[in-house]
């Protein structure tokens, strides 16, 4: 009984833990757009989204159970499974944290509590059905809705306002405003989503020892730890994935931030509802794409969406054979849970220690990437440019060697003073 408690206490923690890189990992769905149109100060918006990702955790307990009894069979399962399940979640998360890719939390915990499952029992341990229709459908879904609700959205607020004259002080706060009350309303969506997930990992995995009765709704204080625990990693900001939502896949005005992000949090709230455990990852970053899209001349970097379309893509194939090779190790008994928590601690390290090479925090998560490679036009710039205006009467338009070109303002022909024009560089 001792080292079924010892177990127990093992997985809390490390539940807490994926909970708290969760929250660090998902910042960016509610602040990036905030951030980069600089509404909200870094600092302030991480503040708000963590206080508010806090008081989501207390609004619904229908994701927690669609975790707890529904993605896989809780009859056979072992608490060592729930562990191994944890430890392919975090190394996933930390992996895309460091690259900046703005993965799924979610999927990454779903992924390895299915592979973990499939090692200790089999196929038949995972319920196909509940699968399907709670998390691919949604997966899959989500992003697509939010993303034609954002565009919509977007070329609705430009039109309504074609008439205003939205350089005004007044007009400039009211989207400001509005893009700050959107983005606690993300903020409280997530909360409401994504640290219900953390409730029922835990719950599940009381339920495996004995601790709780099959069904059971999370206990009280499974709620506040893992509210708190999203709200601490949520308050210290996943910079690298807040740089690349915000900057990396479109260059957003305030207009474009509170359309997405409006957006964003109509799906994941109606989700929430019906117990559909989506990511909240993929469903506001399909409505800054979309956003993107409904400004006329807006452009949507591919090769960065591409990027994160592949991350997608591994998310829940990757954290299912880490969680599977996971429980590999705990099957062979307490050296090999062991082996499996030095293994988690090391790879975390490392990971840690790589990303302090060119560390990103509120100092410079607005700031250019001056070592990034420019991307190539592609074909929706390469239009905008062909049809750009030439210069005014009076200019001469000089291009470098780069290809950049710069205006050289002209004496006029009836200026008697002006000295001759130089000859051109050979």
């Amino acid at each position: 009984m001792e080292h079924i408690t010892l177990l127990l206490a093992i997985v809390v923690v490390t539940a807490l833990v994926f909970d708290f890189t969760n929250g660090f990992h998902d910042t960016a769905n509610a602040m990036a757009t905030t951030i980069s149109t600089g509404a909200l100060k870094p600092k302030t918006a991480v503040a708000m989204s963590a206080v508010l990702n806090l008081v989501g955790a207390f609004l619904s307990v229908e994701v927690a159970k669609t975790i707890s009894g529904g993605i896989i069979n809780e009859e056979g399962i072992r608490t060592e499974v729930i562990f191994a399940a944890l430890v392919g979640a975090i190394l996933w998360n930390l992996l895309t944290w460091l690259l900046g890719l703005p993965s799924s939390s979610s999927h990454a915990l779903f992924g390895g509590l299915i592979g973990a499952a499939v090692m200790s029992a089999g196929w038949g341990a995972v319920n196909g059905p509940t699968i399907v229709t709670k998390v691919l459908i949604p997966a899959v879904a989500a992003p697509i809705v939010a993303g034609l609700a954002a565009m919509v959205a977007t070329r609705l607020t430009y039109r309504l306002g074609a008439k205003s004259n939205t350089g005004t002080k007044a007009t400039a706060k009211g989207y400001r405003a509005g893009q700050i009350a959107s983005a606690g309303l993300v903020s409280l969506a997530h909360g409401t989503n994504d640290a219900q997930k953390t409730m029922g990992i835990i719950t599940l995995a009381l339920v495996t020892g004995g601790v709780l009765a099959p069904g059971s709704n999370p206990p009280m204080w499974v709620i506040v730890a893992a509210g708190i625990a999203i709200a601490l990693g949520t308050y210290l900001g996943g910079w690298r994935i807040i740089r690349t939502m915000g900057k990396g896949l479109t260059d957003l005005q305030p207009q474009q931030g509170f359309a997405a992000q409006t957006s964003a949090a109509t799906v994941i709230l109606a989700s929430s509802h019906l117990g559909f455990s989506l990511s909240t990852t993929q469903s506001c970053s399909g409505a800054v794409m979309g956003a993107g899209l409904g400004r006329k001349g807006g452009v949507v970097r591919w090769s960065t969406a591409t990027r994160m379309f592949v991350a997608w893509g591994l998310t829940l194939p990757a954290a299912a054979l880490v969680g599977a090779g996971a429980e590999f190790l705990t099957k062979q008994g307490p050296w090999g849970i062991g082996a499996v928590a030095v293994l988690l601690v090391a790879g975390s390290g490392v990971i840690w220690s790589l990303s302090r090479r060119k560390p990103v925090d509120h100092n410079n998560v607005t700031a250019d990437d001056l070592d990034a490679p420019a991307e190539p036009a592609g074909v929706v710039t390469t239009a905008i440019a062909a049809v750009t205006p030439p210069p005014a009467a009076g200019s001469v338009a000089a291009v470098t060697d780069t290809g950049l070109k710069t205006t050289i303002p002209t004496p006029g022909p009836t200026d008697p003073a002006a000295p001759p024009a130089p000859a051109a560089a050979v």
